[in-house]
């Protein structure tokens, strides 16, 4: 009788393990992605150029979302010009350049909105090619804006050569992490001398 009683609990148990298991992984990519920001934060403190933090950022985006290409572009008064990227094209960085009218970038600066296309992204009405960058035929596309101080400066995008649904997680990680490059242009602007003359106190209570 007792091991009757037994069987129906142990079926219970098996059930619950695949739940257990899902929490686990949730867990630990939730630790990733803190891990991730603690990193771009870290940039913010030190004494860095801004090419050396972008750089830095775009390797720990590719690493956490496993992406073929991470690219920065910043905008240059009416253009948005490609300042960083995880691939190797010093050719391209600085003289690659989009209107703020042109293409999947443009339009994520112009709505301020975050896009994401799991496949075929180069058939998309709004995609712009420039032929020489392989990112030209990638499946996958991910792009959010880049914000300081309520103004767009800039947008980030990720790009799988295959076709890749992207989650919400790695959407929300993609806007904090643009967000963080919107603190550290600011703060870039700054440069370390400002920093030194400024007076934090009188800034903190001149909104009082």
């Amino acid at each position: 009788m007792a091991s009757l009683e037994a069987r129906p609990a142990m079926r219970v148990y098996n059930r619950n393990v695949p739940k257990a298991k899902d929490l686990e992984l949730r867990l630990e990519r939730t630790e990733q992605q803190l891990r991730l920001f603690q990193k771009i934060s870290r940039f913010m403190v030190r004494d860095m150029s801004l090419p050396e933090v972008l750089k830095g950022v775009v390797s720990l985006v590719e690493e956490f979302t496993e992406c073929d290409s991470c690219l920065v572009y910043l905008l240059n008064g009416s253009e948005l010009v490609l300042c960083a990227s995880n691939t190797p094209h010093t050719s391209a960085i600085g003289k690659v350049r989009m209107q703020w009218s042109e293409g999947l970038t443009g339009w994520v600066a112009r709505e301020r909105r975050l896009v994401a296309i799991s496949r075929e992204a180069y058939r998309d009405a709004r995609f712009k090619t420039f032929g020489e960058l392989p990112e030209d035929t990638f499946e996958a596309f991910l792009s959010a804006p880049i914000v300081a101080r309520n103004r767009v400066v800039g947008v980030i995008n990720v790009q799988h050569r295959q076709p890749h649904p992207h989650t919400g997680g790695e959407m929300e990680v993609l806007t904090t992490v643009a967000e963080q490059i919107g603190c550290v242009l600011l703060l870039a602007r700054m440069g370390s001398a400002a920093m030194d003359s400024a007076n934090h106190v009188e800034l903190a209570l001149s909104g009082r």
